[in-house]
This record gives C-alpha cells, sequence and structure tokens, in this order.
C-alpha cells in the first residue's frame, strides 16, 4: 500500500510554502489588533482571493480586473511576508498598517464578487457541421456530361408587352439558345427540340417553341 503512494517534491514545497506564507499573514494580523479566530481568517481571505483571481485569468488572459485583484493579493501575501521577516516590530505596529489590515476584509470581499459575477468571454461559436447527405441531383433532360463547357445563363431581359399568342424573343436570348442548340447537336447529333430547349433554359414553353422556330 505505502509502496504505491508517490511523494512529488513540488507538492510537499507548495504545501510548506503555503503554510509559512498562512503563519505570516496570521502574525501580522494579530499584531495589527485582529485576535482570536479573526487573525486566523485573514490568511484565508488572502489566499482565496489569490486563487480567485488566478482562475478568472485562466479563463480570460485580457481581463484587468482579474489582473488588479491578483496583483492585490499577491502583494498582501508578500508584504506580510517581508513584513514579518524583522522590518517591522510586531510590538509596535503603525497606525496605516493597522489601517490596512482592518479594511482588508471589505476589500477582499468586493473583489471577490465583482470576480464571480463579472461576465466571462463567449466561447466561438462551433462551424457548422458538413452534411453527410449528398446533394440532390436534378434529373434533367439531356444533361451535360461531367467536362463539356456550357456557356452559363444569360439573365434574360425583361419582355415588352405583346400579345400572349406570339411571344416576342430578344435577340440576346436567341443567341444563347443558338449555343445551347449547337452544343446539342454537336453532342447528340440531332436539333434541340422545344422540349430540351425550355429545360435547359427554363423559359415558358410557347417562348422556346418560337426559339426553336427562328432557329430552324
Amino acid at each position: 500500500m505505502f509502496r504505491s503512494i508517490r511523494i512529488d517534491a513540488v507538492l510537499i514545497q507548495a504545501v510548506i510554502a503555503g503554510a509559512l506564507s498562512f503563519a505570516h499573514l496570521h502574525d501580522l494580523a494579530e499584531a495589527a489588533g485582529q485576535s482570536g479566530w479573526k487573525a486566523w481568517a485573514y490568511p484565508v481571505s488572502v489566499d482565496l482571493l489569490l486563487v480567485a483571481a488566478w482562475r478568472r485569468l485562466r479563463g480570460a488572459r485580457r481581463d484587468r480586473s482579474a489582473w488588479t485583484w491578483f496583483v492585490i493579493a499577491l502583494v498582501a501575501s508578500l508584504g506580510a511576508n517581508v513584513a514579518t521577516a524583522g522590518l517591522l516590530d510586531l510590538a509596535n505596529v503603525p497606525a496605516w498598517l493597522r489601517i490596512l489590515v482592518a479594511g482588508w476584509p471589505a476589500l477582499a470581499f468586493l473583489g471577490g464578487t465583482l470576480l464571480v459575477h463579472q461576465p466571462t468571454e463567449p466561447a466561438p461559436a462551433p462551424a457548422p457541421a458538413a452534411s453527410a447527405d449528398p446533394a440532390p441531383v436534378i434529373d434533367r433532360p439531356d444533361a451535360p456530361d461531367e467536362g463539356s463547357e456550357i456557356a452559363p445563363a444569360e439573365p434574360v431581359p425583361a419582355l415588352p408587352e405583346a400579345p400572349a399568342s406570339v411571344p416576342v424573343v430578344p435577340p440576346a436570348l436567341v443567341d444563347h439558345a443558338r449555343k445551347v442548340a449547337t452544343e446539342h447537336r454537336t453532342r447528340t447529333g440531332t436539333d434541340i427540340d422545344t422540349a430540351t430547349l425550355r429545360a435547359r433554359l427554363g423559359i415558358p414553353e410557347d417562348l422556346a417553341g418560337a426559339i426553336v422556330a427562328q432557329l430552324a
């Protein structure tokens, strides 16, 4: 059982450093007039604010508020460690330090509240998944084979008003239909009919018949 326990030097170092920092914060708070359980609560407050700010920084590196509170908690922790190293007479703590220690709970509460309730950065929207089903293929009469070059369909201009029995065919549409008919004749050896031309150009049947009549 004991052979499976692995001693991590980094973990041991972290526990020792945390215990020493905790004791220094306690000693400074007690010297500043905070006795009993209150002196022990100060190290917990400082360390919790430090951890909360660090967790916030892990999710939002550019959060200035999180950096501000992280620096405040770090300065409080380092300041207590330095002050208890003989640089400060703990038997005669100055008034400004007593004020800082007494005001720390309110400052820590404000920082912790802002860190917890501050909105996080929105996660990037995932890219839409590609559809597994292939796109439907529309079966058209005499569809061109792969590799054949066909001129793109030109936009059909607005037709002038005319009697329904005699459709007016724009010259541009006739030219495009002639290209389509030529390609059809080259590929199949037969002239294009009204139904095929109507399907290829997407135009009404009477207009397709008028164009076929002009191409004949």
